[in-house]
C-alpha cells in the first residue's frame, strides 16, 4: 500500500525497512505506543515495503521526500554507507523535526552538518530487540532537547533497556552491546559444545547454556547482588563451581576477552 496523504496526530517514519527498524517497528506497534496508521516507511526495496505493511499495516511511501514532508520523526535506519545520499535527500526538509539514527559511526554532528536546526538524537541498538530484549544506547545531538531523548527513550524501552551516554563513549556500547551478542552467542556456543564432548546431545546442551545465560543474565540485571557476590553464592568451597572457576580464573579469558572489545571498539571509530 502506498499512501501520499497525511493524516493528522504524531508521524513517525522510517527510512530503511530492515531488520533493525522492523523490530523497533513491531515493538512499538505491539505496546501501542504508536498506531500503525501513524507510522510511514520508505526503503529502496519494494519487498522490504511489502513486508512491511503485510506485517505491521504501516503506511509506505514511494520517496524520501514524501516521506520527510509527512512526518514529525524521521528514524535513518538504513546502511551507514548510503547515509551521504540519505541526508542530501532529507537537507532542507528536517527543520525542527527529530531525527533519530541508529547508524553505527555515523555521528550526530555530521548528520547536524547537513540537516541544520534538526534535532538529532543517535541510538546504538542490538539485534535481541527482535525478542524484545534489545539493548539501545541514546546519546543526543547539539540541537535536541532533554524532551527529545525521553521520547526516544520511551520508545525504545518498547523494545528492551536503554541508557544514555555520551557520543565520545558510543564506540565503547558499540563493542559491548551493538556487536555483544555475536560474543555471547559464541560463548554460549561453545559451553554446549562442551557439553557435547561429555556425552550429552548438542540440542540439549545448547538449551541448558542457554537457558542458563539468560537466567544469570536476568538474575545480574536486579542489581541486588554485584557479579563477585553472584559467583560466591553460587560456589561451594572445594564443590564444583569452584573447580570450574579456579580453571577460568587461571586462564587467560579476560585478556582475551579484553582485546575482543578494544579491537571491536577501535573498528568501530575507525567507521566514523
Amino acid at each position: 500500500m502506498s499512501v501520499n496523504i497525511c493524516n493528522t496526530g504524531k508521524k513517525i517514519g522510517f527510512v530503511g525497512a530492515g531488520k533493525m527498524a522492523s523490530a523497533i517497528m513491531g515493538g512499538i506497534i505491539k505496546s501501542s505506543f504508536i498506531n500503525p496508521d501513524n507510522i510511514f516507511v520508505y526503503d529502496v526495496s519494494d519487498n522490504a515495503l511489502k513486508s512491511a505493511n503485510i506485517n505491521f499495516g504501516v503506511n509506505t511511501l514511494n520517496s524520501i521526500d514524501e516521506l520527510a514532508n509527512c512526518v514529525d520523526v524521521i528514524v535513518i535506519a538504513t546502511k551507514p554507507f548510503v547515509i551521504a545520499d540519505v541526508l542530501e535527500e532529507l537537507e532542507g526538509k528536517t527543520q525542527n523535526k527529530l531525527v533519530v539514527s541508529i547508524l553505527a559511526g555515523v555521528t550526530t554532528s555530521r548528520i547536524e552538518s547537513v540537516l541544520k536546526n534538526t534535532h538529532v538524537v543517535r541510538v546504538m541498538p542490538n539485534t535481541p530487540a527482535f525478542v524484545n530484549e534489545g539493548m539501545c544506547a541514546i546519546c543526543k545531538g547539539s540541537i535536541a532537547k532533554s524532551d527529545d531523548v525521553v521520547f526516544v527513550d520511551s520508545m525504545l524501552k518498547n523494545i528492551g533497556k536503554t541508557v544514555q551516554v555520551d557520543e565520545k563513549d558510543i564506540d565503547i556500547v558499540t563493542a559491548v552491546s551493538g556487536s555483544g551478542p555475536a560474543f555471547y552467542y559464541y560463548i554460549i556456543d561453545l559451553i554446549a559444545r562442551a557439553g557435547e564432548k561429555l556425552g550429552l546431545d548438542y540440542n540439549t546442551c545448547l538449551t541448558l547454556s542457554a537457558q542458563t545465560a539468560l537466567g544469570s543474565a536476568k538474575m545480574m540485571l536486579k542489581g541486588d547482588m554485584a557479579p563477585s557476590e553472584l559467583i560466591t553464592a553460587v560456589t561451594t568451597p572445594g564443590g564444583c563451581t569452584a573447580v570450574g572457576n579456579d580453571v577460568l580464573n587461571s586462564s587467560d579469558l579476560e585478556q582475551i576477552l579484553d582485546k575482543t572489545i578494544k579491537d571491536t571498539m577501535e573498528k568501530a571509530k575507525s567507521l566514523g
